[in-house]
């Protein structure tokens, strides 16, 4: 079974403390990554979780 066709248009990103970006994930709904971020940032380590949408993208078909 493949997940290649799965619309996950939700990113968390990590910031950390030089500014540097890095994507940590992403996810089908927005509660979905928002709740990974708060759960990241709970976690007292001194990066930045942002929940982000990616721009939309179309599909040939």
């Amino acid at each position: 079974m493949s997940d290649g066709n799965a619309v996950l248009p939700w990113l968390v990103i990590r910031q950390d403390t030089n500014g540097n970006r890095y994507r940590v994930g992403r996810y089908a709904t927005r509660t979905e990554a928002q709740e990974v971020a708060d759960r990241l940032e709970g976690q007292g380590q001194e990066q930045l979780y942002v929940v982000e949408r990616t721009a939309a993208t179309r599909q040939s078909g």
